[in-house]
């Protein structure tokens, strides 16, 4: 997954051959003998037990994928979470050394770093990089393995994966549909590059293209399968008409704030007509382009846990965490909260005004709710959670994109509903 604003398109694809479609495992290198395999049956067998991967063409195609064969390089951070500037050292498979630790990284079902500050990752040396930032990554398992399953991949169909990354989702489509049915499609010439290279000693040959994600590739349109693995405002119509009859894409859509993602799911029907959902999930993928992300700093979460503020009983409960549907509706109706998710208590700031919250639970059925700043986030997030019940408390959106210019969320029955908003720059 790449995270760089996408830019105009640059042409650098490389042709596939044909051959028959459908289950094409991947060249299985000397170095999978290393204990790799065992570390990758044992990362599968987790996320089976974790509910978040089934029995299927997907599960076969994770067991078969040797990870350091996409990743021989990866970074960890050494610094803590909130230390300046930070410090990361790049592991190397290829350095007895790191493996052990490149191993367990690898395994480990977390996002994986694999590019710092949009370097060339091809043939660069290891050892340690100080301040920057993580430009490109291969997303969590959990997150990667549900989607491509959601997805429905099945042999032979046409696959644009957008937001290449280290080539996980891509070397799946290949293992799963063929690879001369794939496009993979990066903003990032570097990431491209590595991911051709190493997608290439798996034995895959995917059309690997250096581009304007949000564009698509209409060289090789129409696709049954459209898979983006960064979060966008809104959906782009250039990848809904790439879309064939009888596919789907899937995408997470994000505002500015990280804490509620919303899952898109879109599906263009046999007459063309598109059906789309936009779905309150956990977890989605990081942002893409056009962001300019909200966070909570060190000081200001300092602030928000020990402050004195003005504090409130109550008998109304905070909406639950489950309550995913409500958080999503939250987010766009009253924009500009982050959650920090790392409290005890409920625990919100709003960083544009400096405003904020925290909800604990004082005896049974009470909550003491201690607020401050010039926004009463409490009184917000009842306000929307009153409006959510009222709809009947749903878990997922009607998604309307009715023109370049207009795209709308409306609950099932229509009585709730917003605009996706859009992002500077957002005319290309």
């Amino acid at each position: 997954m790449n995270t760089v604003p996408n830019t105009a398109a640059v042409p650098s694809a490389v042709p596939a051959p044909s051959e028959p479609v459908g289950c094409s495992e991947p060249a299985r290198p000397a170095s999978d003998a290393s204990g790799a395999a065992a570390a990758r049956a044992a990362m599968v067998a987790r996320l089976e037990e974790s509910g978040e991967l089934r029995p299927g063409l997907v599960r076969e195609a994770l067991l078969a994928l040797p990870r350091q064969v996409l990743m021989p390089q990866a970074y960890v951070r050494r610094s803590a979470p909130d230390e300046t500037p930070p410090r990361w050292d790049l592991l190397d498979w290829s350095r007895p050394a790191d493996r052990d630790e490149l191993l367990q990284r690898l395994h480990s079902g977390d996002s994986v770093a694999i590019q710092h500050d949009n370097e060339p990752i091809l043939g660069r040396t290891t050892g340690s990089r100080l301040g920057g930032a993580m430009t490109a990554m291969s997303s969590t398992m959990g997150l990667t393995a549900a989607l491509l399953q959601l997805l429905d991949l099945r042999p032979g169909q046409r696959v644009l994966d957008v937001g290449t990354g280290a080539g996980v989702t891509a070397a799946v489509a290949c293992f799963v549909c063929g690879h001369d049915r794939v496009v993979t499609l990066d903003i990032d010439p570097h990431v491209t590059a590595a991911a051709r290279e190493r997608l290439g000693e798996l034995g895959y040959q995917p059309t690997a293209a250096t581009g304007n994600g949000i564009a698509g590739w209409p060289d090789a349109d129409p696709y049954d399968r459209v898979f983006v693995s960064f979060a966008v405002r809104r959906v782009p119509t250039a990848l809904v008409e790439q879309l064939a009859p009888g596919g789907r894409a899937l995408m997470t859509l994000g505002t500015s704030s990280p804490s509620w993602p919303g899952l898109a799911v879109i599906d263009k029907r046999p007459d063309g007509t598109v059906e789309a959902e936009l779905r309150a999930v956990e977890f989605g993928h990081h942002s893409g382009a056009g962001f300019d992300r909200l966070f909570l700093s060190a000081s200001f979460r300092k602030t928000i846990t020990t402050a004195d503020g003005w504090t409130q009983r109550t008998r109304l409960a905070p909406p639950a965490d489950t309550a995913r549907g409500m958080w999503l509706a939250l987010d766009y109706l009253h924009p500009g909260f982050v959650r920090h998710f790392g409290a005890e208590d409920l625990t919100i700031g709003a960083p544009e005004c400096g405003s904020w919250m925290r909800g604990r639970a004082a005896g049974r059925r009470r909550w003491d709710v201690t607020t401050c700043g010039p926004r009463d986030i409490w009184a917000e997030i009842q306000d929307a959670a009153t409006r959510w019940r009222a709809v009947g408390e749903p878990a997922a959106y009607r998604l309307h994109l009715d023109t370049d210019d207009v795209q709308r969320v409306t609950s099932p029955a229509g009585a709730l509903t917003w605009q996706l908003p859009h992002a500077p720059g957002d005319a290309r």
